[in-house]
C-alpha cells in the first residue's frame, strides 16, 4: 500500500483502499491471536509499561523522518547541487557522522551515570533543529551549507536512535528482552515505511505544482513522470528556462518534505518529555556494584 499509493495507483483507488483494509483486518488478527498464544511473538502486555510504549513511538518518529531524509535529500543533491548518483551517497556522510559520534558519546555518558531521560529530549529538539534548517535549502545553497545541515540533523537522530533501544529494553522483563528489542526495530521499520512513502506523495505533488506553473501542466506532467530518470548529466543538456524550472520545482518539493519531517520530530519532542527516569537494570541503584559489569548496556548501546 504504502509503495503504491500515489504512484501506481492512486490514493483511492479499489486497489490501495482494498490493501488498506486488508492491513486493518490482517492486523486485527495478528492482536487477537498475540492475546490468545501461549508464547506470543510481540506480548501485547510489554505495552502497559509506559515508558515502552513511548520508546515505541519514538522509535517510528525516527523511522520516518530519517528514512524520509535520506531518500529525498540525494534527489536535491543529484538534480540541484549536480551531484553524481554515487557522489550524492557519500554526501550523506555527514549525517551519518553526525549521527555516529554522538551515538558513542551518549552511549558512554549513559553508562556512567545510568541517566537516559535528557537525551531523547535534547534528540527531538534538535532533529527538529535539523529538519527546520534543511527546509532553508535554496537552489543557489553550497554542498558545505547542506553538509553542515546534515551534521545538525546527525547529532538529533544520534542522542535517538540508541536510547530509544535503550529505553524499550530497559523497560521490561529479562525474558521480554528479545521480544522488546525485535518490536522497537518493528517501529522504527514502519516508520519508515511510512514515511517514504508519505514525504514521496508530498514531493512529487509539489514538484509538480512547482513545474505546472512555469512550464505548463504537459511539460510537468512529462518530467515529473520520468522524474526518477533525470540525472545531472540529461538536465544539463536541457534548455536554461527548463533547468532552472527543474532546479526549483526539486528545491520546492524537498522544502516542503523537511517542513513535514520537521513537525514529527516536534512530535518527537513533545514524547520525550513524558519518559519516566528508572533505574538502568544491572546499574548501581539496581542494587548491583558498580564494579560488576553492567547487563543492560552492552546490548542497547
Amino acid at each position: 500500500m504504502t509503495s503504491w499509493g500515489g504512484t501506481e495507483y492512486a490514493w483511492g483507488s479499489g486497489t490501495i483502499i482494498g490493501l488498506g483494509v486488508a492491513t486493518a483486518v490482517t492486523l486485527a488478527l495478528f492482536l487477537l491471536w498475540e492475546l490468545r498464544a501461549a508464547d506470543p511473538i510481540l506480548p501485547l502486555r510489554l505495552f502497559r509499561n509506559g515508558n515502552f510504549s513511548l520508546a515505541s513511538v519514538l522509535g517510528f518518529l525516527v523511522g520516518f523522518a530519517m528514512f524520509g531524509v535520506v531518500t529525498f535529500l540525494p534527489q536535491y543533491q543529484q538534480l540541484v547541487q549536480g551531484a553524481s548518483a554515487t557522489n550524492s551517497g557519500l554526501l550523506l556522510l555527514p549525517l551519518m557522522l553526525g549521527t555516529l559520534v554522538t551515538t558513542l558519546v551518549v552511549g558512554q555518558l549513559v553508562t556512567r551515570t545510568g541517566r537516559y531521560r535528557v537525551y531523547p529530549i535534547l534528540g527531538g529538539l534538535v532533529m527538529a533543529a535539523g529538519m527546520l534548517l534543511l527546509a532553508q535549502l535554496t537552489v543557489g545553497s553550497s554542498r558545505l551549507t547542506s553538509a553542515l545541515f546534515m551534521v545538525v540533523l546527525g547529532v538529533g537522530l544520534g542522542f535517538l536512535m540508541q536510547n530509544t533501544m535503550l529505553i524499550a529494553q530497559n523497560s521490561v522483563p529479562m525474558t521480554d528482552m528479545g521480544a522488546a528489542s525485535g518490536a522497537a526495530t518493528l517501529f522504527r521499520t514502519i516508520g519508515g515505511s511510512l514515511g517514504v512513502s508519505i514525504l514521496g506523495a508530498v514531493y512529487s505533488r509539489q514538484l509538480t505544482a512547482s513545474l505546472t506553473d512555469r512550464l505548463g501542466e504537459q511539460a510537468a506532467e512529462r518530467l515529473a513522470s520520468g522524474g526518477g530518470e533525470l540525472t545531472p548529466a540529461l538536465l544539463k543538456k536541457m534548455d536554461a528556462g527548463v533547468r532552472d524550472a527543474v532546479e526549483h520545482a526539486v528545491t520546492a518539493g524537498v522544502h516542503n518534505v523537511f517542513l513535514w519531517a520537521t513537525a514529527f520530530a516536534v512530535l518527537a519532542f513533545v514524547a520525550a518529555w513524558f519518559i519516566r527516569e528508572t533505574p538502568l537494570r544491572g546499574g548501581p541503584s539496581d542494587g548491583q556494584s558498580a564494579d560488576e559489569p553492567p547487563v543492560a548496556e552492552p546490548a542497547a548501546l
